[in-house]
């Protein structure tokens, strides 16, 4: 598991749909995407029959896990859905967070995004015209007039806007209820999960007026989901075994991974000796740095079921990290002959190769890093570990390139111009390469400039 700086991804969340927040947004701060092969396989297993079901072609979209501890999840930057770490752990069972899963495919479904923008333009044209007609009573000696025209015309563009993503998120909510029946699965995970975690709020968001409320009050959205739920044939489904395994070993990493040692041992004492409680301790006793006893849980596990890629994968991940490059490679190359092509896990034994191997490695490195940036370019991980490679192998310009594209990748345009000129001055000119590192420069610059310009527009605002 690793986490990465929101800069990538914050780009897109502009404009997004949401799910859960039953007042205003959170306020900003600091967001990571947390990559973990396992979980984001998880999930995907997850969304896919919904997907199917909505006509809507899974590999078209993308799932990201959010370190936030806020129940939430939502759609942003087209068919992207984002999960908060907090959701997965508020959930009871896999059923909750298919539910949510559900409702964001609705979203991408009925095209909600594309939708807000245009609502947007439709409810900002009346008020503009109130504004101007403010500002000339202004101007003719009527200040209190004008002054309420634009009050006026600010308030009702919002509780037009708002009235808009009301309907969204209660067709969201009807939309996830008919996938979750299509791919034969209840909906009642769905209005659990809402039950629970929405209805505590509900007193204080009935205190502001229903239009400035972006959801449907709770309790008007369970009792709609209901009505929907109880008429359905799959209502007493309930979830298959692998989706059950599935989710208590993601609670479990999530657990060792976010909760304290002393924490992840309450939830899972030493005398639970099922899987996903060794499993929990030995990614808390790995980040407490007791590489004995997480070596010790995890053994255990491999001998039990040496067939599970991510055994291996934390296994190589421990002694990576506690400079054992050269033991963790065959960890993490069974990792990969268990889940053939998964980019994460070749990134993992890429970088073991090159740590445990230098230059001898770095060659299998660049052909297993290669596959991983072409089908996933904006893999900042990747790119990091292929200029590492690349510089192995003596390779300065395409090192260089593929610094510019992590830089890239993350948003960090200034940094990618830099990578990206060095680049040109090494590579072939009228080469692919070349050309890439161009147009590296080329995008960067413009975002450079644009960022400048918001900036001076607001110092003088």
């Amino acid at each position: 598991m690793v986490a990465s700086g929101f800069n990538a991804l914050h780009r897109t969340a502009a404009a997004a749909v949401g799910a859960l927040a039953l007042l205003c947004a959170a306020p900003a701060h600091a967001q990571s995407v947390i990559r973990d092969a396992e979980i984001e396989d998880t999930l995907r297993v997850y969304t896919t029959p919904l997907l199917n079901a909505a006509g809507v072609a899974p590999e078209d979209v993308h799932i990201y896990l959010i370190d936030d501890s806020s129940i939430n999840a939502f759609v942003a930057g087209g068919q992207n859905i984002f999960v908060h770490t907090g959701l997965i752990m508020a959930a009871n069972s896999p059923n909750e967070v298919i539910g949510v899963l559900a409702h964001e495919t609705g979203h991408i479904a009925g095209g909600h995004l594309a939708r807000n923008s245009q609502a947007v333009n439709q409810a900002m044209f009346p008020a503009l015209i109130s504004i101007g007609l403010g500002v000339l009573a202004i101007a003719a000696g009527a200040p209190d007039a004008g002054a309420a025209l634009i009050s006026g015309s600010q308030q009702f563009a919002m509780a037009n806007f708002v009235r808009h993503t009301q309907v969204q998120e209660s067709a969201a909510d009807q939309a996830g209820a008919e996938f979750l029946e299509a791919s034969g699965q209840s909906g009642r995970g769905l209005i659990s999960f809402f039950n629970r975690n929405m209805r505590p709020y509900e007193f204080m968001a009935r205190r502001a007026p229903p239009y400035m409320m972006t959801h449907p009050y709770s309790s008007d959205r369970v009792e709609s989901l209901r009505q929907r739920v109880e008429g359905a044939a799959h209502r007493e489904a309930t979830d298959s075994p692998e989706n059950i395994r599935r989710f208590e070993f993601m609670k479990a990493k999530l657990v060792g991974f976010i909760m304290t040692r002393a924490q992840t041992l309450a939830r899972y004492p030493t005398t639970d000796t099922s899987q996903p409680a060794r499993y929990a301790r030995a990614v808390a006793y790995y980040r407490d740095s007791d590489l004995e006893r997480a070596r010790g849980e995890l053994n255990s596990l491999i001998a039990e079921d040496g067939n599970n890629p991510y055994y291996q994968e934390l296994m190589g991940q421990i002694l990576f990290e506690n400079g054992r490059a050269a033991e963790s490679v065959p960890y993490h190359r069974r990792s990969l002959e268990l889940a053939p092509r998964q980019p994460l896990l070749q990134v993992n034994l890429a970088r073991a190769l090159t740590a445990a191997n230098g230059r001898q490695g770095a060659d299998e490195a660049v052909e297993i890093l290669q596959d991983v940036v072409a089908r996933e370019p904006d893999n900042a991980f990747a790119w990091r570990e292929l200029a590492s490679a690349r510089d192995l192998r003596g390779e300065q310009g395409l090192a260089e390139l593929a610094s510019a594209e992590q830089n890239f990748a993350v948003g960090d345009f200034g940094a990618a111009v830099n990578f990206a000129e060095r680049a040109r001055r090494s590579l072939p000119r009228n080469t692919p390469s070349f050309q890439r590192a161009s147009d590296i420069v080329t995008f960067s610059g413009n975002e450079l400039r644009e960022r400048e310009g918001q900036q001076r527009g607001r110092r003088r605002s």
